[in-house]
């Protein structure tokens, strides 16, 4: 490459940058100025991915230690909703929330915002979080879904985000049950495609991962009940720079490149209850992995 090109570039983004300025912000003027130039705009997305995204190997490894306790939290937040659902004793979702942010403390986790924990009708807002103001009883015989996030304290670790759903009650009902099958097949669909695409070196684009998810509950008939994307970018920040599995909230064109992870977390959401199974995954050059174990069944708590 000629010595005048590492001149003319800092010089070239710099008029960019002073005509971005000048239109207050106008992008597309900007955009529409470099193709009467001659040049072809094409996105930076990928190259920045490749800056912003990429895990190393012991960003890695935090991730996978933090997805391990991440589990372990989860199960002493059913084993606690579990006995006091057994021994009539009232608890409410904070009262819950609130252990499981004293047990990240213990397994040595650091997160933004503290987990979640929705029963019955609040499960079905996405985005609802109990608050001291806001909260409610949990009740035998009803669903309980708890979404949890977190990373090690260390510089560069990576998050792990997870959820699963329990049941207060010895048989779940079928309701429940179908919602949550038809989510399970969905984030099953999604990390089958992930996985062969991986191992076949084919290109996968985020907005495709989502569509294949998306598509197993439009057949199921909750294709209405599914409204937020199939899943998001990890990295330092619970919701990462790099692709976001997402044709719904946007489409994202960018491709999944080794190195980066994500989440696959179809739901069902309505006015009555709602379900949402959640896994992390990691791409590599010829391989795919999921993080931890994959919620089979809603759990009985009784």
């Amino acid at each position: 490459m000629p010595p005048a090109f590492f001149v003319f570039l800092p010089l070239f983004a710099l008029f960019l940058e002073l005509l971005y300025r000048e239109t207050d912000g106008n992008a597309f003027f900007v955009v529409e100025v470099v193709r009467a130039l001659g040049a072809e705009v094409v996105s930076s997305g990928d190259l920045i991915q490749r800056f912003e995204a990429v895990w190393t190997d012991a960003a890695y490894a935090t991730h996978l230690s933090a997805s391990d306790k991440l589990y372990r939290v989860k199960d002493q937040a059913f084993a606690f909703i579990r006995e006091r659902i057994r021994t009539a004793t009232p608890t409410t979702e904070f009262e819950v929330q609130q252990r499981m942010v004293e047990w990240f403390t213990a397994e040595g986790l650091t997160s933004n915002d503290p987990p979640n924990v929705s029963a019955q009708e609040n499960a079905g807002n996405p985005h609802y979080n109990p608050t001291r103001e806001k909260s409610r009883a949990i009740n035998p015989g009803e669903l309980v879904l708890i979404d949890l996030w977190a990373k090690l304290p260390d510089p560069g670790a990576i998050f792990a985000d997870i959820a699963w759903v329990g049941f207060t009650g010895e048989t779940v009902p079928s309701r429940f049950a179908a919602a949550f099958a038809a989510a399970r097949a969905g984030r099953d669909a999604a990390i089958e495609l992930v996985e062969s695409a991986t191992r076949g070196g084919r290109e996968l684009r985020g907005f495709e991962v989502d569509r294949a998810c998306r598509a197993v509950l439009e057949r199921a008939g909750y294709g209405a009940q599914f409204i937020h994307r199939t899943g998001h970018s990890l990295g330092r920040h619970v919701h990462g720079d790099g692709v976001h599995m997402d044709d719904y909230e946007t489409h994202d064109d960018r491709r999944l490149i080794p190195g980066t992870g994500f989440t696959i977390e179809p739901g069902v959401y309505t006015d009555q209850f709602g379900v949402r199974t959640e896994i992390n995954m990691f791409v590599s050059e010829r391989e795919a992995r999921v993080s931890g174990p994959r919620q089979e069944a809603i759990l009985s708590l009784s």
